[in-house]
């Protein structure tokens, strides 16, 4: 198979959207912006063994590669208006594309994303370049450089899912013996189909000040709000929204209270906001502490006392994952 029958069979799709004139087969895609929005772009690179397991299923590949740019644009309070697809691969094996494809293209339906374009090539090792284009009224754009002493710090969802289901797949003798097998499968799925949250982001886009996805971990993202808006922070260890699965893990081995804070891949929207339009969230979020204007983030325990990161978040350069 060619690079151009494997375009056509798996990725070539009929695109009908007011905002995408032409899409996948000419070279380039033409978009019509509507008058009143700003464009937004992002990339995110995905490598096969650093951003996902090597034996994660093509389907959840596909999933989490559009997964993660959509959640860069719910972060901004934006709308996504159509995706590139980059595809570097060991070979064009059939089954690996199309179960690929069907991940990609199923969430891609579920939010009125057309893929418009990309390339794809032959490489020793699995890489892909998703780039997502949104819109948003300027006006309605959330960034990370607008919070506020005084503003609370809430997050979308739960936290930590996705670090510990990596831990079952990385470090497997780490998990509680005790911890059910429908527990690690959740946190496993967690992991490999992140939900972004971009009904929430445009809610949010009406009265937050400032937002982030969660990426590379609650703390680290934080502090990209924090040095942006010039703010420090104070965070509540116990407050973290954490899942079923998540607290029971954590009550067969404590040590690991605090990878909620610092394990990436949550994809959960966090965001500032004033106290007085808290009751303005229509969908499930959780205050976990608010802005200060003292620099520097504090994450207190129970008893009140700072607890010490040993690891602030995820770093591409780091010598390999946790």
């Amino acid at each position: 198979m060619n690079e151009f029958a494997l375009i056509r069979r798996y990725f070539a799709r009929d695109c009908a959207t007011p905002s995408v004139l032409l899409g996948v087969g000419d070279d380039c895609a033409i978009l019509k912006p509507a008058p009143d929005e700003v464009l937004l772009v992002s990339t995110d690179l995905l490598v096969a063994g650093r951003h996902f397991p090597l034996n994660t299923a093509p389907e959840d590949i596909g999933h989490k590669a559009l997964a993660v740019n959509l959640s860069d644009l719910a972060a901004m309070g934006a709308q996504p208006r159509g995706v590139t697809l980059g595809l570097a691969l060991p070979e064009a094996d059939p089954d690996w594309l199309a179960g690929f494809a069907e991940g990609f293209h199923r969430l891609a339906a579920e939010f009125g994303v057309c893929l418009i374009g990309g390339d794809t090539v032959a490489s020793p090792q699995l890489t892909l370049a998703v780039t997502v284009l949104g819109g948003a009224q300027p006006d309605r754009v959330l960034r990370r450089d607008a919070a506020r002493p005084g503003d609370l710090i809430a997050v979308t969802g739960t936290l930590g899912d996705a670090g510990l289901g990596l831990r079952t797949v990385l470090s497997p003798d780490s998990v509680p013996a005790e911890l059910p097998l429908a527990d690690r499968d959740y946190l496993r799925g967690r992991l490999d189909r992140p939900t972004p949250r971009l009904a929430e982001g445009q809610v949010l886009a009406g009265f937050a000040h400032a937002a982030i996805d969660v990426s590379d971990g609650l703390a680290q993202d934080l502090g990209h709000i924090l040095a942006a808006s010039g703010v420090g922070a104070e965070i509540d260890l116990a407050a973290l929204p954490l899942s079923a699965a998540a607290r029971r893990w954590l009550a067969l081995d404590p040590s690991v209270e605090t990878l909620p804070l610092t394990a990436g891949d949550d994809y959960e929207l966090l965001f500032t906001l004033a106290p007085e339009d808290r009751d303005r969230l229509d969908f499930p979020a959780t205050v976990i502490g608010s802005i200060r204007a003292e620099p520097g983030l504090v994450v207190r325990n129970r008893a009140g006392q700072a607890v010490d990161l040993a690891r602030g978040g995820f770093d591409h350069f780091a010598v390999g994952p946790d």
